[in-house]
């Protein structure tokens, strides 16, 4: 973090460290960045666990990772193991639908009474089958270099499915146990998925987004600041191959979803300050301008050859 009187001598991307790219794939990464202390690191996960940790968020997180590998598998240039793996796939999400439980209370599955079963819990579905369909979509697919940021979330979950493995999944039970089978996979989640984990991360950019695709940032930036009166400015940068209308706004969204994770993150670490987020874009023959969305600055910069 450099310390310049922040309105008077702001020269972004001055510092040679300031012009990498960067892969934001977990919090340390943001922590390590945002320059949060330990105890801060340990107040961020306390106020995020609980919430990205929710039954339906957990949900959405996996049906997005399998619906994204299901669509790109439709790719003809993929190998023979592509229909071994589609069935994977819907085997997966088929796991997922069912194990959804009615919350509609007109629905008779709000008031149905738990049944008598004549049978050991043994032979109910637990999370460790899906944790077993993961492993076998890992080993169909690991060597398809075109599914790799696909196969590498599949991965990156196996972590919260291997510390709910033996918790049961059975939707023909009575709505309360249902909802305690829900309950059970949200304090597991939120008690042992830790600061450093990948798949909290992918459990937050899901909360915030609703997508689960790791943050890739062209120009990584930094901060800059003054401590006296407590006001910072975050500021990253992305390269475009074109100045149309519709690169530029997606080049927009996706500096803001970066920079909106990295101030989400401040201000559950509560840091110091105000942090101001300001963008920058970089692109050949485009004319310098200056863009506002969501209340934060976004510059275009024309590169000439």
């Amino acid at each position: 973090m450099r310390h310049d009187t922040l309105h008077h001598s702001f020269t972004p991307f001055g510092e040679a460290t300031e012009r990498y790219p960067m892969v934001v794939d977990s919090l340390t990464k943001v922590s390590n960045f945002l320059n949060v202390s330990a105890q801060q690191r340990k107040v961020v996960r306390f106020k995020l666990n609980p919430l990205v940790t929710q039954h339906h968020i957990w949900i959405g997180a996996l049906e997005e990772i399998l619906n994204s590998l299901r669509a790109d598998l439709e790719s003809p240039e993929l190998n023979k193991v592509v229909p071994m793996g589609q069935q994977i796939v819907h085997s997966c999400l088929k796991f997922l639908t069912e194990s959804a439980i009615v919350s509609d209370p007109d629905s008779a599955s709000w008031i149905k009474l738990s049944p008598y079963r004549n049978v050991s819990s043994s032979n109910c579905p637990k999370w460790e089958e899906l944790l077993d369909m993961f492993n076998d979509l890992i080993k169909c697919f690991r060597s398809e270099a075109r599914l790799k940021l696909h196969v590498d979330k599949v991965e990156v979950m196996k972590e919260g499915l291997f510390h709910i493995r033996d918790v049961l999944l059975d939707n023909s039970v009575g709505y309360k146990e249902a909802r305690r089978q829900e309950g059970l996979v949200h304090k597991r989640l939120s008690k042992n998925l830790g600061h450093s984990s990948r798949c909290l991360f992918t459990l937050l950019l899901y909360y915030l987004y609703g997508k689960v695709a790791d943050i890739e940032v062209d120009v990584c930036g930094g901060i800059q600041g003054n401590g006296r009166d407590n006001k910072f400015r975050l500021f990253m940068g992305k390269i475009l191959t074109s100045n149309n209308e519709m690169m530029v706004g997606r080049g927009v969204k996706q500096l803001d979803r970066g920079l909106g994770l990295f101030k989400h993150v401040w201000e559950a670490a509560e840091m110091k300050g105000d942090l101001e987020l300001q963008g920058h874009m970089w692109c050949v023959g485009a004319e310098d301008r200056v863009l506002k969305y969501r209340g934060n600055m976004y510059f275009m910069h024309g590169i000439c050859i």
